[in-house]
């Protein structure tokens, strides 16, 4: 199931979170979420340029609050805030409510997969070799301190008449786990030869939600009492031990006796070494 579910909407609700809050009826439900979806094609196109990663859309009580996540954001604001004055009245134009637009920059554009999934489709659209675009995002992303990152390509590569699907991989791309933090993201490059479908797998770590880290410590204390008891037992056993087959009745006083034996023999056979010596000399 991981390997084809969405990564993002498996993990909703565990570690991830939707990219429009809002709540509505039924009546209103289909008319918002229409809504959202062109206010993001509208914002991806009128913000081509700007490296926009993702937008977050909430609605609070006949308002909305619309977060522009971008690697550039001064290209969203424009000279003084002027692009972004006008875009926010073509956004209350759209939405018919007062909307409050906010920037917040993406630090390393490297690590976003939305990012990387664009970036790559543009070299496409430029001519530039798949495998050398796809190689370069891979080391780049490595570098900079990803965990795995996974690319796939798929549609008439190089311009080739039958269509294929090719992908790399580095480092580990855990699909299936919930509590892994992987990034996914899409994009499409428009060639003059067809569509060609870019998809972009980021694993950056493991997140641990809250008591976790208090449950590993636990475990991991508990794991060596535990080994610590199975060597003690361990010992314990191999001293109460028969010494062979024949004396599996015998019991602690014989053990005894025989140790108090074994060293009587040791101490005479040290004084007749040193007697045997004496006279020598």
């Amino acid at each position: 199931m991981g390997q084809k579910i969405h990564p993002t909407g498996f993990r909703l609700s565990v570690q991830r979170n939707w990219l429009s809050r809002w709540y509505a009826n039924s009546n209103n439900f289909a008319t918002m979420l229409n809504e959202d979806i062109k206010v993001r094609a509208f914002l991806n196109d009128k913000l081509k340029n700007a490296s926009v990663g993702r937008v977050l859309i909430e609605r609070p009580s006949k308002n909305a609050r619309i977060t522009i996540f971008s690697s550039r954001p001064g290209v969203v604001i424009g000279k003084k805030g002027e692009d972004i004055e006008v875009l926010r009245a073509e956004l209350q134009k759209r939405m018919g409510v007062p909307v409050h637009v906010n920037i917040e920059e993406i630090r390393k554009p490297e690590l976003d997969a939305q990012l990387i999934a664009d970036n790559i489709a543009q070299q496409l659209e430029k001519r530039i070799m798949f495998r050398r675009a796809m190689k370069r995002a891979m080391q780049n992303a490595m570098r900079l301190g990803a965990q795995g990152i996974k690319i796939m390509s798929s549609g008439r590569l190089n311009g080739i008449e039958i269509a294929r699907t090719e992908w790399y991989r580095e480092g580990r791309v855990p699909l299936h786990t919930l509590r892994a933090d992987l990034d996914y993201g899409t994009s499409e490059a428009r060639t003059t030869y067809g569509v060609i479908g870019i998809k972009v797998w980021i694993f950056k770590g493991e997140v641990l939600g809250k008591g976790d880290e208090a449950n590993v410590l636990t475990s991991n204390t508990s794991s060596v009492d535990n080994e610590k008891k199975k060597s003690i037992k361990k010992a314990s056993t191999s001293f109460a031990k028969p010494i062979n087959s024949k004396n599996k009745d015998l019991n602690v006083e014989g053990i005894e006796d025989l140790n108090e034996s074994a060293s009587d023999m040791v101490r005479n056979e040290y004084v007749d070494s040193g007697d045997n010596n004496a006279t020598a000399s």
